[in-house]
């Protein structure tokens, strides 16, 4: 079975939700969301990245909120900037729960490209601390305390404001030109997390604040979950010439899965088979290459393919690939081995 590394889950809310009996779902499952160990294993999903994300106010949760997403065209506002001292305290729990996850003996939360290759010989999932919208770095110093904890990945904004930058809102057809760029403590940030080897991921940053990203930072710019602009007008896609700054940083893209930035209509509305998905990933290797292209699911953040319900049906996928056309080395390239190279360029070995 190849290894799959994928570029982005949602799980630790669930961890969270799920209260003492967290350990459990993680190990057995309990037949709901994405993610659990069974599934991951059953599928060859050797790792991937786990973010801390504070989650969205109830009035973006609900059912109206779905409804108007599966009608486009839509233009949903931004949500308010987090409470600081709330999103503290979340992050805070998530990880938590991640080290939970690894005190199970199945997880490695690892720090170095060597590591993520020393927890897969070993059997375990190799688990990066990420954090999706950077509220809880109240400052540098946090910075470093987080870094010390094992964070080695960063978006500075997810769909609302921070401190950072903007991010870009819930929008078809939209542009990602949607407001301003990086505001000084966010140059302040990428200048940091250059310093400490954290990766800086664009997948939520709107166009201003990616090109700012894109001059001040010395590392590959990577969108760990992110889709096609030219093929679907998402806000939260990306466009050909982001692809090609992407392209020539040496830089990466994950395939996100969520059907409303893969279908042309933009609709939250699941499908079937893998075409979509396969349109998307032809696209981002004209545009960056066969050492640029990865997958980054959104698991248990998003709705996904009937196909890739979860990460169980991933060699269903990676056959998908073979049939539409790519040789075994590009499709071991993409399920795990373009997302450790990228890391080794950003962390070093």
């Amino acid at each position: 079975m190849i290894p799959v590394f994928d570029g982005h889950n949602d799980f630790l809310q669930r961890m969270v939700a799920a209260g003492p009996n967290a350990s459990d779902l993680w190990l057995n499952g309990d037949g709901t969301g994405h993610l659990d160990l069974p599934r991951m294993q059953a599928g060859g999903m050797v790792g991937g990245f786990f973010a801390i994300w504070v989650p969205m106010p109830e009035g973006l949760n609900d059912g109206r909120a779905v409804e108007i997403m599966q009608n486009p065209p839509f233009a949903m506002p931004l949500p308010d900037a987090a409470d600081v001292a709330e999103a503290v305290g979340h992050a805070f729990a998530q990880a938590s729960k991640l080290v939970a996850m690894e005190r199970t003996g199945t997880v490695r939360i690892v720090r170095s490209a060597a590591d993520i290759r020393a927890a897969i010989d070993e059997g375990k999932i190799a688990a990066i601390l990420h954090m999706e919208g950077a509220e809880a770095i109240t400052d540098m110093d946090a910075l470093h305390l987080w870094h010390g904890a094992g964070l080695r990945s960063l978006g500075p904004v997810w769909s609302r404001p921070t401190a950072y930058g903007h991010g870009v809102p819930f929008a078809f057809p939209s542009s990602p030109d949607t407001g301003e760029g990086l505001t000084p403590a966010g140059h302040d940030l990428v200048r940091e997390c250059n310093a400490l080897r954290i990766m800086l991921d664009l997948s939520h940053l709107n166009e201003k604040g990616f090109n700012d990203v894109a001059r001040l930072s010395d590392a590959p710019l990577v969108a760990s979950h992110s889709c096609v602009h030219a093929i679907s007008e998402s806000a939260r896609n990306l466009t050909d010439r982001q692809l090609g700054l992407i392209r020539d940083s040496g830089g990466l893209v994950g395939l996100n899965y969520a059907v409303s930035f893969l279908r042309e209509d933009g609709r939250r509305q699941t499908f079937d088979g893998y075409d979509p998905l396969l349109r998307h990933l032809d696209h981002l290797l004209e545009k960056l290459g066969e050492d640029g292209v990865a997958l980054g699911s959104d698991y248990d953040g998003a709705l996904v393919p009937t196909d890739l319900e979860d990460p169980s049906r991933l060699p269903d996928f990676l056959d998908a690939m073979r049939a539409h056309g790519y040789g075994e080395t590009l499709v071991r390239k993409i399920a795990a081995e373009n997302w450790i190279s990228v890391l080794e360029r950003t962390w070093g070995a």
